[in-house]
């Protein structure tokens, strides 16, 4: 989870000033993969709905996004791969994998090339963090289905705050429970200073939930559906302004290799109408997580 984090911090980058160009105006087009077989490269529409199933890529260890759970998927990725495959009419077939050091070793792994030992190309790859700058970088990718927006929140004790909610500034002095190496992490370490003592670092924002239940933090900052999943009676969350953090939102959808933009349209179109109809909302609900359309 902190690699994932990571990543999305490299991939959304800074907003710098400059001129305003059309999208992808500045960007020299990649090399292509060179002598790589069709069947590491991922597979058609028409080849998914001939063999009638589609492997969908999701990341382990990611409440309530995806997870395993006695041996069984869960999470509101892993349903919604599922309602893909419904709709497209095949067999929809998990994939837990783990996160790469950076979103483009992810890319690479399982996305476009497959990793160099062992690895192959999903059809899928689900909570793909979106960026314009960054689509425009990554060519040999299509980023579709945007389906949420994801959010920096603050969760605290509410018998610790009676009177007002905490804001970053506030952890100088109380003690806050980040998962390591997360946005999260890299904005109070800036904003407190590394020899900070009260930023209390844990594996996962779900172990710090499990330390603010316990009365062990007196808050966790961290993505806001991982923190509603995580909290229990007492537990109150909000959005707070981050100030000096450049983006405390960014979208998700789905990335898949550019060879199959047929795939992409139809997935995309089943996205929309799960999103219109209510189902998306349905699944969000399950879980306990408000749902945060992203900008489609």
């Amino acid at each position: 989870m902190r690699r994932r984090l990571a990543a999305c911090v490299t991939a959304l980058g800074l907003a710098i000033a400059g001129p305003v160009l059309a999208a992808c105006e500045d960007y020299v087009p990649q090399a292509r993969p060179q002598n790589t077989p069709p069947e590491d490269v991922g597979r058609s529409l028409d080849r998914i709905v001939e063999e009638g199933w589609i492997e969908v890529a999701l990341y382990e260890d990611f409440r309530p996004w995806s997870f395993d759970d006695h041996g069984t998927p869960r999470g509101i990725d892993v349903d919604l791969a599922r309602l893909i495959g419904n709709e497209l009419g095949v067999e929809t077939r998990i994939r837990l994998v783990q996160p790469g050091e950076t979103l483009d070793q992810d890319m690479l792994n399982y996305v476009y090339r497959g990793a160099a030992v062992g690895g192959h190309v999903s059809n899928l790859f689900m909570h793909a963090p979106y960026d314009v700058d960054y689509a425009c970088r990554m060519d040999q990718v299509v980023f579709t289905g945007i389906y949420a927006e994801e959010r920096l929140a603050i969760a605290y004790r509410s018998a610790e705050y009676p009177d007002k909610a905490p804001v970053p500034a506030y952890f100088r002095y109380d003690t806050v429970g980040v998962e390591n190496d997360s946005i999260s992490d890299f904005f109070l370490t800036s904003l407190i200073g590394a020899a900070g003592n009260k930023v209390r670092r844990f594996h996962t924002t779900a172990q710090a939930m499990g330390a603010l239940a316990a009365g062990e933090v007196m808050a966790v900052m961290g993505p806001r559906a991982q923190l509603e999943y995580g909290a229990t009676d007492g537990i109150a969350i909000h959005e707070p302004p981050f100030l000096g953090l450049e983006r405390s939102s960014w979208t998700v959808g789905l990335a898949l290799s550019n060879q199959h933009r047929p795939l992409a349209y139809g997935v995309d179109d089943i996205i929309g109408r799960a999103i219109e109809d209510g189902r998306m909302q349905q699944i969000f609900d399950s879980y306990g997580v408000t749902f945060l359309p992203g900008q489609r």
